[in-house]
């Protein structure tokens, strides 16, 4: 299979639009409800081969089926059937997974990216389908003069797969996750029922739902806020000699609320070094260009401006390294990422410490090591996890390697479960999309207090334990 057969980053898996027959997935004629009502199902190998792979490249699934559902209620048709044929169905929105989330061994994967309209902007608020991206949903509030307040780095996932797990960007210190933006979900639960969920209606499936892990039901469609778009964004990168600077200026820029968007990053010096960086951006409208002066005052001298773009370009601006990684086939090798939050408290003391254990043959020539403060007053999802403190420091080991060795990426794997006993016993916490094995015990110490409040809308919604098993919660 060629590697952009493989790749499943930009769109659904291609499937064929036939009816499973009645002997489908080895049932006899006859079988009670062997054949499902209306959702289309694809059993030819290609299809499930291409569903056993995700972004990460690291697990491999092979689903007994694929299905292509084009409304909610497809969704909910394919999901009771299945509940009766005892099948696991995981949801796949772009393939983005890096750990096997996405896949269901011997059951169905539900790629939902026919699901990906537009279907209203209003002045503050759009309502989109789960499987359009943020790309599709930038485009088409830009062209009314409006955005989401928060925009992952990359642009081409899913709604839906970011709901599930928390969607973080460079504005989250000012208006929390993208989890925090959702207003109402149209969501259909593990027994095929369609609901509207918000904070005034099935508030508890709401919250189950945000950042659950898409253990309850799958999210058809949501409704986010929006605000008005800035015209430009100026961007600036400041150089520090250790991590010490770097995160003196971080936090005082932060205090300080200077800018927009605070990010920061360890990488590669090409000597078997570090770079320490700090990456700001501040908004702007074309009439009143930001003061440099002013913004960068007292901070790194080493400093210069990358960047000075229009507001949907730079939201845009990863595109490049994607093509690029794509290019030369990084984007197709295996991508074992850890990505936690550190307490404020002491995220310069544990950051030093994983640091001093790793080289750049680590992370691979285009790797980093993000690594930045936000505040978490605005972080108000209760499935998201994180520090119980004013300011934390996401920090995450972005692994892109060089080769596809097998081996390479197992010794990663395993510094993924030394890297985050260290830092959960420091106080920081898991973002769930790395790549790392997780028992149910696991989990339940992730989730701590807020564990029971997911296990009763399980047993609530998806008693017959059908959805998502590829984070082996239950």
């Amino acid at each position: 299979m060629t590697p952009n057969r493989r790749t499943l980053l930009h769109a659904g898996v291609s499937v064929t639009a036939t009816l499973a027959s009645a002997t489908f997935a080895g049932q006899t004629p006859g079988a009670r409800d062997a054949r499902p009502p209306k959702a289309l199902l694809a059993d030819d190998p290609e299809s499930r081969a291409a569903a056993a792979q995700d972004f990460g490249h690291i697990i491999q699934r092979q689903p007994r089926a694929v299905c292509k559902p084009k409304s909610g209620a497809e969704v909910a048709d394919i999901l009771r059937w299945a509940r009766e044929q005892g099948l696991k169905v995981a949801t796949r929105g772009q393939g983005h997974a890096t750990y096997g989330r996405a896949m269901a061994e011997d059951g169905i994967v539900m790629d939902l990216g026919a699901m990906a309209a537009i279907h209203r902007i209003e002045s503050d608020r759009v309502v989109v389908d789960a499987g359009a991206t943020w790309h599709a949903v930038l485009q088409a509030t830009l062209a009314k003069g409006l955005a989401p307040p928060v925009l992952t780095n990359y642009l081409g996932l899913s709604v839906g797969g970011t709901l599930a797990v928390g969607g973080i960007g460079g504005s989250s210190s000012q208006h929390g996750l993208q989890t925090d933006q959702v207003l109402e979900l149209d969501v259909v639960t593990g027994e095929g029922v369609e609901l509207t969920c918000s904070p005034t209606a099935h508030a508890e499936l709401f919250d189950a739902v945000r950042a659950g892990l898409a253990q309850c039901a799958i999210i058809t469609r949501a409704m986010l806020r929006l605000m008005r778009a800035p015209e430009r964004v100026r961007r600036y990168l400041l150089s520090y000699s250790d991590l010490a600077s770097l995160t003196a200026d971080q936090r005082r820029a932060l205090d300080e609320g200077r800018f927009d968007q605070l990010q920061g990053a360890v990488v590669p010096d090409g000597t078997g070094g570090w770079r320490y960086q700090m990456e700001a951006a501040v908004f702007y409208n074309s009439g009143t260009p930001p003061d440099d002066k002013r913004l960068l005052a007292g901070l790194a001298e080493k400093r210069e401006t990358v960047s000075d773009l229009a507001f949907g370009d730079d939201a845009n601006a990863f595109a490049k390294l994607e093509q690029l990684l794509r290019s030369n086939g990084q984007w197709f090798n295996p991508h074992p990422w850890l990505l936690t939050y550190l307490r404020g408290s002491n995220a310069l003391e544990v950051a030093s410490e994983v640091i001093a254990g790793l080289n750049s043959d680590d992370l691979g020539p285009f790797g980093r090591i993000t690594y930045y403060p936000i505040f978490t007053g605005e972080c108000r999802t209760p499935l998201l996890r994180l520090p119980d403190e004013r300011v934390v420091f996401p920090f995450n080991l972005i692994r892109i390697p060089a080769s596809a060795d097998k081996a390479n990426a197992d010794r990663q794997l395993a510094r993924n479960r030394t890297v985050c006993d260290r830092i959960r016993a420091a106080g920081g916490m898991l973002y769930p999309v790395s790549a790392l094995a997780m028992s149910p015990q696991d989990w339940a110490d992730h989730f701590g207090p807020r564990w029971p409040l997911l296990c009763d809308a399980k047993r609530h919604h998806d008693p017959a334990g059908i959805l998502t098993p590829g984070y082996d919660l239950f």
